[in-house]
């Protein structure tokens, strides 16, 4: 594949933009390396260089391999190197011993990330690292533009302090820290103006060689600027690499290093979250979809290459694949171009770097921290709720203070709270209604049906949705609770779990606190569908009796019978609310109707003698099923039950009622079983042609009644209204 590209008529462009993508991480990662090997390690920043840009030659080459995204450009990103910065600040070594401490600290961490990358591309848990909050995110980026800024100045001279302020006055110190903060803010204006991808490697050398002949014209030696901190000095000659050998590592203080655990961890972390947020912009910038399991296994090979060699992990950047695209050169070839030419310096040995100023390695940091600033502090303002903002600036504001962990930890605490907070004012009651306005698909006798209609106000049902914990689930319970006191009060209520995707433990505890005061308040509680260990918890944590007392139900249908049969037995008993005369004029309206359409359908089924197929039925007996004729089945005695492919009760059906039979052989429907002895009266579709062929007006006649049996359960719920007005008139 490489060869072909080799080969192809883009090879001089893809050379062109690989040595110009190259190059740009070069001058990036010298002024990052020279970041992390400052202040006691400055002695050693020639080494440090050396193995910064052995690391970042290794996993770009790999990752330019092994990614899914071809012309792929990696190097190690700017938050880890800052995290490295602050191990090498806080380990407590001296001399050859810190240089050799510093290096087995980098290598501990390229080792633990490749480890930990690979095996989440290895067993394919990449998806697991994608729901990352994104104020987080963002904060965390924020922070490292900030205190890449910082570090950039440090490096000129300039500490935040009292003594360090006043020293930043002097004149070498302040043209120090002058040229970098010009170069930085110069590349930041000229980028916003021109936003070319030359903006970087053709003003680094050329400014470079300004400076060297500014120092010539002013008289400044090498010595002298490099005393002043302006060149590099001390560095020594050779190669950059390998800055060590087998023997250092009898150097290495290993206590140093086990106190340097907690960032450390650190640093895996965040260049997770690095690798998380890289690929996911890009495959959002170049609108494709990657292979996320493939990346983590192509950070963890280079990043094993990488410590082999003592250099910090590579992550694929959005910027330089970018750039590939833009092109239209984003062929395998293009970064194994960029790969090597990072890895070039590597041989042109320690003395070449004390050509480099260093202001505008300074001015290099300035220039991406006022980038990243930009983009996640300032322009994400105008993309985020005012919360989300809020959690933006107070890990900024924390990452400066304090630092990287502590910054992230503030993060994540605010942002779980205030997801807590947000999932506790969604309802978990999806719909709320009574057994009055609905009722189950269990066929009542006209009186039982006439109290149903007068008393079903006193049963309560709760449709509940989503997860239920600790902040939804208190306010539920104090609101079922207040529902208690109701006048009256509901005699049961039904809570159906069908829509709960799952639930804690303190959400457990409300759900006890409401039965128990349901049961004291002497109302039934149902609950349907509810998940499979809920049971058990409740019976853990509540009295026998209590228990005891509680319906379980497969689905809210079933739940919806229960609290019918809880209202019917508790009228029955004697204590209901519906007076004899209410009932009365309640059941003969019912019966007046239901004796009318018994009438009429008596009346059609014996002009339709001669046309119906008859059959008898027991209690049990399948009465059709998958392997139904196509037709009606006309019920002219018994009940019997309509169950659903999952087993659950569709309706039941009496004399008087009729069954589409076709509804059953196409599935809509299991089966209709007999609940007591049976009679129908079969309708076949041919039989009915041949009706319409030759006595159109009985025809008709069969017609009207299958259109009013379908309407006659909304008449009656019509009517029962119509009365209810009436009576409250």
């Amino acid at each position: 594949m490489i060869v072909q590209d080799m080969l192809s008529k883009k090879a001089l462009l893809a050379l062109t933009v690989g040595f110009v993508s190259g190059f740009s991480v070069v001058v990036a990662q010298i002024s990052l390396a020279t970041l992390v090997f400052s202040g006691p390690l400055a002695p050693y920043s020639s080494q440090g260089i050396g193995l910064v840009l052995f690391g970042t030659f290794a996993g770009s080459l790999v990752i330019a391999i092994k990614s899914t995204f071809t012309g792929a450009v990696a190097c190690p990103p700017v938050p880890t190197m800052v995290v490295l910065a602050a191990v090498g600040g806080a380990i407590a070594a001296q001399g050859d011993a810190l240089f050799a401490t510093m290096v087995a600290a980098i290598v501990v961490c390229t080792l633990a990330l490749a480890l930990v990358a690979f095996l989440i591309g290895r067993f394919r848990l990449a998806n697991l690292l994608r729901f990352i909050p994104y104020p987080v995110s963002a904060g965390f980026v924020a922070g490292t533009g900030g205190v890449a800024c910082v570090v950039a100045l440090s490096l000129v001279g300039i500490t935040f302090d009292r003594q360090g302020l006043i020293a930043a006055l002097e004149p070498q110190v302040a043209a120090a820290w002058g040229t970098g903060v010009a170069y930085g803010v110069g590349l930041y204006l000229a980028a916003k103006r021109w936003n070319s991808f030359l903006l970087l490697p053709v003003s680094f050398p050329g400014v470079a060689v300004a400076c060297h002949l500014g120092l010539a014209w002013l008289g400044v030696s090498a010595e002298e600027a490099a005393a002043a901190g302006f060149l590099f000095g001390g560095v020594s000659e050779g190669w950059l690499w390998p800055a060590f050998g087998t023997g250092d590592i009898a150097l290495v203080d290993w206590g140093a290093l086990a106190g340097q655990i907690p960032n450390m961890l650190t640093l895996v972390l965040i260049a997770l979250l690095c690798i998380v947020m890289y690929v996911g912009g890009l495959e959002v910038a170049a609108k494709r979809e990657l292979d996320w399991n493939r990346e983590f296994r192509a950070v963890g090979v280079g990043g094993l290459f990488a410590a082999l060699g003592g250099g910090p992990a590579s992550i694929i950047m959005v910027p330089t694949c970018m750039r590939n695209l833009m092109f239209g050169v984003d062929t395998r070839f293009t970064g194994v171009v960029a790969a090597l030419v990072i890895g070039s310096p590597l041989l042109l040995g320690g003395t070449v770097l004390e050509l480099v100023p260093v202001p505008l390695m300074a001015g290099v940091l300035i220039f991406t921290g006022i980038n990243l600033i930009e983009e996640w502090l300032v322009k994400v303002r105008r993309r985020v709720p005012r919360a989300d903002y809020a959690i933006i600036v107070a890990m900024f504001a924390t990452i400066m203070v304090f630092g990287f962990f502590e910054g992230v930890g503030v993060g994540v605490t605010v942002t779980v709270a205030l997801f807590v907070v947000r999932l506790s004012r969604v309802d978990l009651v999806a719909s709320r209604y009574t057994a009055r306005e609905r009722r189950s698909q269990r066929l009542r006798p006209i009186p039982d049906r006439a109290v149903l209609q007068l008393r079903g106000e006193r049963a309560h049902a709760y449709q509940l949705r989503g997860y239920v914990f600790f902040g939804s689930a208190y306010p539920l319970a104090d609101r079922l609770t207040e529902s208690l006191r109701g006048d009256p009060p509901p005699v049961c209520i039904l809570l159906d779990f069908a829509a709960v995707s799952g639930y804690d433990f303190s959400s457990v505890n409300a759900l006890c606190r409401f039965i128990d005061a349901a049961a004291a308040a002497g109302t039934r509680v149902v609950l349907s569908a509810p998940p499979a260990q809920l049971g058990s918890e409740l019976r853990r944590n509540l009295p026998a009796a209590v228990v005891d007392g509680i319906s379980f139900e497969r689905d809210a249908d079933a739940g919806l019978e229960r609290c019918e049969d809880i209202l019917l037995d508790d009228h029955r008993s004697g204590s209901g609310d519906a007076s004899p005369a209410d009932l009365l004029e309640r059941v003969a309206a019912a019966v007046e109707r239901d004796l009318d359409r018994q009438v009429l359908f008596e009346e059609l089924v014996e002009a339709l003698a001669d046309w119906l197929d008859v059959r008898d039925y027991q209690p049990g007996d399948v009465i059709a099923g998958e392997d139904a004729s196509a037709g009606f089945l006309f019920m002219t005695g018994g009940r019997a039950s309509i169950y659903g492919d999952a087993g659950n009760l569709i309706r039941q059906v009496a004399a008087g009622d009729v069954i589409e039979a076709g509804a059953l052989s196409a599935g809509r429907s299991s089966k209709v079983v007999a609940d007591r002895p049976c009679r129908t009266a079969l309708l076949t579709t041919a039989a009915l042609r041949l009706l319409e062929a030759n006595d159109s007006a009985l025809a008709l006649r069969v017609y009207r009644h299958l259109v009013g049996a379908g309407a006659t359960q909304a008449s009656d719920a019509a009517q029962d209204d119509n009365l209810e007005a009436r009576e409250q008139a």
